[in-house]
């Protein structure tokens, strides 16, 4: 016997046979780890197109005969189950989708409310002067927006390729 014997080691439970397999993993750290891949969806046979052996209650039918209906049965049933799941499953799941949207979008939407809210407070902590200029100095600031808007407007408009004046579309020909 070699100086190293080996024990032979059954596994009680399921733990331990995990620990067993982690530990066989372990001594060759250098050998690659093959993770099986996902084995495909289960997908039920296709219902018969044409049956060659018609069951009836007519006279002259064999006794075996029921069992092989009685199969036939069971897997039509079983398909018939597997569809329905199937089907309820994609419903859920576009379900799913639309609620994670719609959530996303009320928290753009309440994030926004709320940036506004901040730059509101912050635009009204800027300008803290005596209550009479504060509503002067609000109507001048709207008419300074809207004028900036403009200006702004007409400086996305420029540096466009096409140049709209007067409702007309005017190329760079250069």
């Amino acid at each position: 016997m070699s100086s190293e014997e080996k024990k032979v080691v059954l596994p009680k439970t399921a733990s331990d046979l995990q620990r067993l397999k982690l530990e066989k993993l372990m001594k060759k750290t250098d050998k690659e780890v093959v993770i099986a891949e996902k084995s495909q969806e289960y997908n039920p046979r296709a219902p018969l197109e044409f049956i060659r052996n018609v069951w009836g209650s007519s006279a002259g039918a064999g006794s075996g005969d029921f069992h092989v209906y009685r199969g036939v049965r069971r897997r039509e049933y079983a398909r018939q189950k597997f569809v329905l799941e199937k089907a309820k499953r994609e419903e859920a799941d576009v379900e799913y989708q639309q609620k994670v949207e719609e959530n996303l979008k009320a928290a753009e939407d309440r994030t926004a409310k709320k940036r506004a809210k901040r730059q509101k407070k912050k635009q009204k902590q800027k300008g803290k002067k005596p209550k009479t200029e504060v509503k002067v100095k609000e109507e001048e600031s709207d008419e300074e927006e809207s004028e900036e808007d403009e200006i702004k407007g007409q400086e996305n408009d420029t540096s466009s390729d096409k140049v709209i004046n007067n409702g007309h579309n005017n190329t760079d020909s250069s």
